[in-house]
């Protein structure tokens, strides 16, 4: 019995030791994002990804997905201030643990288990900037399909430093419908490659 209460009260510890961590790391990013106006421009553009490759007529669907310019340009513009914000935080900070739960404070005793966060954001805000401005010549709707699926993983990445990236992975499958993976092989190769070296390795690409 002894044994059990121990466990409990372990338990019990760890559980309010994660969630004041998590806490300190939700402030720290909210305080960066209270300065923009991210969440809405996304929420607007993959509704309205989503309507445009609804519609039926061809012509329809193209006139919808014209209209987003302006806020792709801004949600750009956005996530690359806010990677600029973030390089001001310090490291030890910044850090996001790659095992799949929480261990608060990895970053201290585990420290090759984690990556820099503001390399992440730094991958996210040159592949968005990429996507928006389409030297490939996409077509509007692979443009937003690739588009889409970078913000689905800025997202995932958000709430993997919030929280952990089993939580992320299950935020982004109950919200989006889709998977980590399936984003990750949807956004462009740039992001893509990016973000599988800043995965493998824990120093500065």
């Amino acid at each position: 019995m002894d044994t059990v209460i121990l466990l409990l009260i372990a338990a019990i510890a760890l559980h309010l030791v994660r969630a004041r961590y998590q806490r300190g790391r939700i402030i720290l990013l909210g305080r960066h994002l209270s300065s923009f106006q991210l969440e809405r421009h996304m929420e607007t553009l993959t509704n309205g990804y989503t309507r445009a490759i609804g519609e039926q007529d061809s012509a329809r669907q193209l006139q919808v997905l014209e209209m987003f310019s302006q806020t792709e340009h801004a949600v750009a513009t956005q996530i690359q201030s806010l990677a600029d914000l973030l390089q001001k935080e310090p490291a030890e900070q910044t850090r996001v643990g790659m095992l799949p739960i929480c261990v608060p404070y990895a970053e201290r005793f585990l420290p090759a288990m984690t990556r820099d966060f503001r390399q992440l954001l730094q991958i996210h805000a040159v592949g968005l900037r990429h996507v928006v401005d389409n030297p490939e010549q996409l077509d509007l709707k692979s443009r937003a399909y690739h588009l889409s699926a970078e913000l689905y993983l800025f997202q995932h990445s958000c709430h993997w430093f919030c929280k952990s990236r089993t939580v992320a992975d299950a935020r982004l499958l109950a919200r989006h419908k889709v998977t980590h993976q399936k984003v990750l092989e949807s956004v462009s190769a740039q992001t893509r490659n990016a973000y599988l070296r800043w995965q493998q390795k824990p120093e500065q690409q």
